[in-house]
């Protein structure tokens, strides 16, 4: 799994806004990776919020908007499925490429949650759900969190 060696990060989540958007596609998925990102949130003592969006094509404008907004970072969770056409490839790359331009515009992180899977299990593997050998919600919120305490720390 992609999961082996992943780091054991310590978060402290207090003092800082977050958002978790999230796609509405492949809902038990979704829900998992939610979930996983919301119990760690909250752990953390960060405050937050969630925010729907259609699909994962639609991540990076409502990312970039919460983080415009006042956010101080994102958790972006999607799950895209491929499939028979190239449809998969342009979403997937939309997607993490416009997360990308969204966290160096605004010079604000933003945790990358989103799923690219070649079929349905891979997602359930990863979503945090019982049974689930990983835990993609809560590593997304882990970085987003980590990430936002180490620009501060490098902001002065």
């Amino acid at each position: 799994m992609s999961g082996a060696g992943s780091p054991e990060l310590d978060v402290d989540g207090r003092g800082l806004r977050v958002v978790i958007v999230a796609g509405s596609w492949h809902d038990e998925i979704t829900d998992g990776l939610i979930a996983g990102a919301t119990r760690t949130l909250e752990s953390a003592g960060a405050e937050f919020t969630l925010v729907r969006v259609p699909g994962s094509f639609e991540l990076p404008v409502a990312s970039k908007t919460a983080l415009e907004s006042g956010a101080d970072a994102v958790v972006a969770l999607g799950v895209i499925i491929r499939g028979g056409t190239p449809h998969f490839e342009y979403v997937s790359a939309a997607a993490t490429d416009g997360l990308t331009r969204v966290a160096l515009d605004t010079g604000k992180p933003v945790g990358f949650g989103v799923l690219t899977l070649d079929d349905e299990q891979q997602g359930l593997d990863r979503a945090g759900l019982p049974g689930s050998k990983e835990d993609k919600g809560r590593e997304a919120a882990e970085a987003a969190i980590a990430t936002a305490r180490l620009l501060r720390t490098l902001r002065g």
